[in-house]
């Protein structure tokens, strides 16, 4: 077999994290995205697959209520500060605030015209805005509790406004209404507790309103009178009604079709409607006769224990457009999504697809099947939940564990089941049959949490636990139907008491015939299969041991540490053949991949790491998690990698070291072939054309070369303004970086500045001040031309001297005044200073000492012209 070449990088192709946290929520009008309030933060999520497409960050404000433009341009929000806000979903900034209400808002609705907006608040009042002014123009009052639920009649000839409160009533107000007294058409007080939801017949002439009083009351708006109440028998959070021309129309048509208390009569006026509530069930409704035309047999929300009720029901429910179905949000931050199957002998409604907002802390995770689309999930919860890896949607859940589910591992058997075996703080274990979703074996023994479970990987014919009461067990698959319809009583082959401390992680050899286990005590043990035989120990560690694994081919097994390493030993004596460091913090999970050649590491300081095993090199790290990285999946095909952890965060990774490796061929080859169109250009003389691809290939000796030629040719103006016209913001910024850098060497300053000349006379200052870090780049070229400037000006000071040394030796020609007329005069009058000064010497001297003064004289003149010809040399 061919050896697999080495992975070099990787890349994390997509995230589910958390986008909702509970609280208001709001669904386009195409049902294309879900608005979602998450915490202080508004996530706009792709009702697809769950992916976050955009944030707008909040200011510390937990949002209370949230609505829609019609056009799904412009989104509104508030929360307790009381402060209204329009957003613009395309840029995503506010572009309009204001307050009005005394207390929080809890519920907002636009009108179909995009320009007014509605709100209620826990002021008790119910307030009409302009949109584009910010200005309030109704102001309605009369509600005795907090006002949650508002809506605008959706017939623009019909100006009314419906809201209801907690104080069991709702309210109708007229938008038309110039007197005061007259601005409520109507008071509905049927409910006897707080009214939570009401909805609009898709005619508008039906409002049906519910509450949790268990009841729905259906209203005639010609007369505001009551026509009907119906029971329901469940509290009742939300209460939708069903649109005309869709699958549920077709659907609850042929239930009321089948009903046997069909009424012929009322058929044609028969209105339909949906409730939900704290029973987590979905039920239609005909509102002629009362009649409940269809309940689901069971609820699909999972609830372990009694003491969890308040977290089984339904919180909200909207109709999605066109066929995309119901729409139904838990109280632990699931979107449900209901559509209508048709079966050869009825239609049924099923769950279609399942959003999880919010996972909480991930402790396990591992891919399913041969082919790794999906991926089994543990978190805080007593569930398992399965991702489909291609949309990141829950496909399904394995429940039935009563506290939470620490560990997991899977694998797929002789008959083509997916079979998954979880360990958890109850202190079972269960295996399950993923293809049917049912559990097929409990197994009960241990007397502390169960922190790790592993299949046999050869002929999955048992599996092995470690437990925090230190015991390491054997379980018997023998004699299991994996299609049984009742879980049976796993038995054990053997025990083993394996370490001084919990067990935190087990893995079976690829043969299956040795077990590692390692645990909290800092040594890792390995143990012969069936019997459970002690074959070596494994210390080297300083602090507990958190993750175990055999390597694929060779006879080691490597171990991930709270000591911040990671180690591979021998099997043989238990040596350690290597120890890798480079975590900050302590390694949580290990795994081999490309056939034990290379491994991945995750630790506490939220890191993934690539490592070669031959060369000890950490070859890449990647930071993608914000908290400890608990769980590490690694898929044996793909090879695919998901890691998850405290920040709720499950990140998918493929190998991009093929498609890296193409991407440089091909800019390598493109930037070949850019290079020759340069020199192209720089042969027939196109500076413009040869200066811009020089920005383009980042190449800036070349750009240098190419101004230096400019420089030195006459004329050449006109060029460089040409050429520097044909510049972006951007390449002006790398124009002021390349130039800072030649304006460091004397050598290349004089084209810098000649450079810099031309850019500051063709960009204003208004243009030059927007350029991006323009700041940082001027103070890096004022010193170094400041200093410049020094230098020459030193240098010309300096050829004064020269000219006047070379003049009195007779070297030069005098100059004339018409040569000179300004420059030179402060010269001349030095040099006849200094003939004066040597005149009153001479005839001061005796005459015995002239000669030797003479002598002198000439020295000095040597040495004048020497220490010249040395400035010159040093300018």
């Amino acid at each position: 077999m061919a050896p697999h070449s080495l992975k070099k990088n990787y890349k994390c192709s997509r995230s589910l994290k958390q986008f909702y946290a509970g609280g208001p929520f709001i669904v386009s009008s195409d049902g294309s995205f879900i608005v979602c309030a998450c915490g202080d933060a508004i996530n706009i999520v792709d009702s697809s697959d769950s992916s976050v497409k955009s944030t707008i960050e909040g200011d510390s404000d937990t949002l209370t209520a949230l609505a829609l433009s019609p056009d799904d341009k412009f989104l509104f929000s508030a929360g307790h500060s009381r402060q209204i806000r329009v957003w613009d979903l395309e840029t995503l900034k506010c572009i309009r605030s204001w307050k009005g209400h005394e207390g929080p808002v809890m519920g907002m609705a636009c009108h179909a015209s995009g320009g007014v907006l509605a709100t209620a608040g826990a002021d008790r009042k119910v307030l009409v805005w302009d949109v584009d002014g910010g200005f309030c123009t109704h102001y309605f009052k009369g509600h005795k509790g907090v006002v949650s639920s508002i809506l605008f009649h959706p017939d623009a000839n019909k100006n009314i406004l419906i809201s209801g409160s907690d104080d069991s009533t709702v309210r109708v107000w007229d938008l038309m209404a110039k007197n005061t007294e007259k601005k409520c058409l109507a008071i509905l007080d049927k409910h006897f507790s707080a009214v939570t939801s009401i909805a609009l017949s898709e005619d508008g002439l039906t409002l049906f309103s519910a509450g949790r009083d268990k009841v729905v009351n259906v209203w005639d708006l010609h007369d505001y009178s009551c026509k009907t109440t119906v029971a329901t028998f469940e509290v009742l959070e939300a209460v939708t009604t069903v649109s005309s021309g869709t699958p549920f129309a077709s659907f609850v048509t042929s239930l009321d079709q089948k009903s046997k208390k069909k009424d012929s009569s009322s058929s044609s006026l028969a209105t339909y409607f949906i409730t939900v509530g704290e029973r987590g069930v979905v039920r239609l409704w005909k509102s002629e006769g009362s009649v409940c035309l269809y309940e689901q047999k069971s609820s699909d929300i999972t609830v372990s224990s009694d003491d969890e009720e308040s977290k089984r029901g339904f919180t909200a429910a909207a109709m999605l457009p066109s066929d995309r179905g119901l729409l139904c949000v838990t109280a632990d931050q699931q979107f449900f999504f209901y559509s209508v199957v048709e079966n050869t002998e009825e239609s049924e409604l099923v769950l279609s697809k399942r959003l999880v907002g919010y996972n909480e802390e991930i402790a396990e995770m591992k891919f399913l099947g041969d082919e790794e689309q999906f991926l089994a999930v543990a978190t805080n919860l007593e569930e398992v939940r399965v991702y489909d890896v291609a949309t990141m949607s829950c496909s399904y859940v394995l429940a039935g564990h009563k506290e939470v589910v620490l560990s997991l591992d899977t694998c797929v058997s002789s008959s083509g089941n997916v079979l998954v075996v979880t360990g958890s703080k109850d202190k079972t274990v269960r295996l399950w049959n993923a293809t049917s979703k049912s559990c097929i074996g409990v197994g009960t023994g241990h007397n502390g949490d169960i922190l790790a479970v592993a299949f046999a990987k050869k002929s999955f014919s048992f599996f092995v636990s470690g437990s925090g009461d230190r015991t390491l067990k054997v379980w018997s698959l023998d004699g299991i139907s994996e299609d049984s319809e009742e879980p049976v009583n796993l038995k054990t082959r053997s025990v083993v008491a394996a370490h001084d401390k919990d067990i935190n992680s087990v893995a079976v050899a690829r043969n299956d015939s040795l077990v590692c286990t390692g645990s909290e005590d800092r040594t890792a043990s390995i143990w012969r299969l069936p019997d459970l035989v002690h074959v070596v120990t494994l210390r080297g560690h300083k602090r507990r041991i958190f993750s175990v694994e055999f390597s694929t081919v060779d006879q080691c097994v490597i171990t991930a540490s709270g000591d911040k390493t990671v180690k591979i030993w021998a099997i043989s004596d238990g040596s350690c053949l290597k120890t890798f460091e480079g975590h900050t913090s302590s390694v949580l999970r290990a795994s081999f991949i490309t056939d034990g050649t290379q491994f991945v590491s995750c630790g506490a300081d939220g890191l993934l790491k690539l490592w070669n095993v031959n060369t000890s090199e950490c070859i890449a790290t990647y930071d993608q998690h914000e908290d400890k990285v608990w769980a590490l999946a690694v898929g044996k095909k793909t090879e695919m990698i998901a890691t998850g952890g405290g920040d709720a965060v499950i990140n998918l990774w493929h190998d991009s070291t093929a498609s890296d490796k193409e991407d440089e061929f091909r800019k390598e080859e493109e930037a070949i072939l850019r290079g020759q169109e340069l020199e192209n250009a720089v042969l027939d003389a196109e500076y413009t054309k040869a200066i811009r691809l020089a920005f383009e290939l980042r190449r800036p000796h070349k750009v240098f070369e190419l101004f230096a030629g400019l420089c030195r040719k006459r004329e050449s103006d006109e060029q460089i303004v040409k050429a520097l016209q044909g510049l972006e913001k951007e390449e002006f910024r790398l124009l002021f970086e390349y130039v800072r850098e030649w304006n460091t060497k004397p050598k290349l300053c004089h084209v810098a500045q000649f450079v810099l000349y031309q850019t500051f006379n063709i960009l204003p200052p208004t243009e030059i001040v927007q350029i991006k870090g323009i700041g940082e780049l001027l103070e890096g070229l004022i010193p170094y031309s400041q200093r410049h400037y020094n230098r020459i000006d030193r240098f010309v000071r300096s050829s004064f001297l020269l000219d006047y040394t070379l003049g009195e030796m007779s070297v030069i020609d005098p100059e004339t005044e018409s040569e000179y007329p300004k420059e030179k005069k402060k010269e001349k009058e030095v040099s006849a200073a200094m003939e004066r000064d040597t005149e009153e010497l001479n005839q001061e001297t005796p005459s015995r000492k002239r000669k030797s003064q003479k002598s002198k004289d000439r020295s000095s003149k040597k040495r004048l012209i020497a220490e010249a010809q040395g400035s010159v040399i040093a300018v």
